[in-house]
């Protein structure tokens, strides 16, 4: 089935970003070089549900290097990015994906990629997962795993296994060392905020920034904007994470006390009602409001509005909602990913780890995903080490290996 794209005509300036991305992606790069020459997802369907900008945009073209027929959309309506999308297409990876699209158009693109009977995919938030399980089961016959590149898919699947209805098994990308030590902490950190200042232009010195969630992407997050000299408070509900924010010098406390103090508001939980109508009208006028988790639930959006005696647009991706109280708030990106919907995504370089373990683990499942039990697996420690490795060597740094006798010490042999 031929793509659907927004405008063919954009495919120059997309081609452009890729092959930007391609520069700065070497670990990708190296394992492009390896997979081309082996071919050993030849014959094979991959559908891939990544938030479609230029990196996913290489990722894509690096498996359709190893021979898989590669069906590509988005996973989330305001990320994807149309000039890239046009670039992929007329590089041979077929598109369903537009900018803006109806919540009915970007079901119908994951259908239509799912109807290709994909023998791996790869998922951004659950999406493809569900589709297969609740609506189309049908379309999993030749499918013999996938991956799982964010912390609400994992959330979903483990749901899933818990329940005992996970059908087919799928590798955690997002727990994997690689991934979220570096792009849940420095990929998260840059990009929110990259997206919050090239949206509203406005200096974040000498503010105060709440931080709803002080996972990896929350320390990320909180250590950029203590960079950028702000003042820091963190929300959370599991103790052992509010006293690492303490321990890391921050302020903690309940959302409901730090509403009245907050300059930018930034959730990334990956729950949902984490910044409710109670909370808004305590928040002073001009208070910006964002969210970083996967899905627009974090900031109660729908009761924004509903408590909202005016509402307007101040600026692209900036909405201005002013309350009863006569105090005006400001929603970023309708409240969904702010550092996608208003940005370009995590560097290239961090998405380098985590979109190389994603071709090896695809790679793995294609070729051992028959003998899994359904289920959630761990990142093999191999591809997770062997990523690592080959990112130290792109960038000129050598480490220390065990001697024999170490190996055998820490191994609890006698010497």
């Amino acid at each position: 089935m031929p793509s659907i794209i927004k405008d063919a005509s954009l495919a120059p300036q997309g081609a452009q970003k890729i092959e930007w991305a391609r520069l700065h992606m070497p670990v990708l790069s190296g394992i492009a070089r390896d997979l081309e020459r082996e071919k050993p997802l030849k014959g094979l369907t991959v559908v891939v549900s990544i938030h479609l900008e230029a990196k996913t945009a290489y990722l894509a073209q690096v498996l359709r290097q190893a021979g898989a027929n590669v069906f590509v959309t988005g996973s989330n309506p305001l990320s994807t990015q149309d000039d890239v999308c046009a670039a992929l297409s007329e590089s041979g990876v077929t598109v369903y994906a537009t900018h803006g699209c109806t919540a009915a158009e970007y079901h119908d693109h994951q259908c239509r990629a799912l109807s290709e009977m994909p023998h791996v995919i790869i998922d951004d938030g659950g999406d493809l997962v569900h589709i297969l399980h609740e609506e189309h089961p049908e379309w999993m016959a030749n499918l013999r795993g996938g991956c799982e590149e964010t912390t609400t898919g994992i959330i979903r699947l483990r749901g899933r296994q818990n329940a005992g209805t996970l059908r087919f098994p799928m590798f955690n990308i997002n727990d994997a060392d690689c991934k979220h030590l570096f792009d849940n902490r420095y990929g998260t950190g840059q990009s929110v905020w990259d997206g919050i200042m090239r949206t509203t232009n406005v200096t974040v010195a000498g503010t105060t920034v709440v931080v709803a969630g002080y996972g990896w992407c929350g320390k990320g997050v909180s250590m950029r904007a203590k960079g950028l000299g702000a003042r820091v408070v963190v929300t959370e509900v599991h103790p052992v994470r509010a006293i690492e924010a303490v321990m890391d010098g921050f302020t903690v406390l309940p959302m409901r006390e730090a509403a009245p103090l907050g300059d930018f508001f930034v959730t990334v939980t990956g729950c949902e009602q984490v910044i409710t109508t109670e909370h808004m009208r305590l928040m002073k006028d001009g208070a910006i409001l964002c969210n970083a988790g996967h899905f627009d639930v974090e900031v109660d959006v729908a009761g924004l509005r509903g408590i909202a005696v005016k509402r307007t647009q101040a600026r692209a991706n900036i909405e201005a909602y002013r309350l009863d109280n006569g105090r005006t708030l400001y929603l970023l990106a309708e409240g969904r990913l702010v550092n996608l919907a208003a940005g370009d995504g995590h560097p290239a370089e961090i998405m380098d780890m985590s979109f190389a373990l994603q071709a090896l683990c695809a790679l793995r499942m294609a070729q051992s995903g028959t003998q899994l039990k359904p289920a959630l697996y761990a990142v093999p420690e191999d591809i997770d080490r062997g990523v690592a490795c080959r990112k130290l060597a792109s960038a000129g740094v050598s480490i220390d290996t065990l001697t024999p006798s170490q190996q055998r010490y820490l191994e609890g042999a006698e010497a």
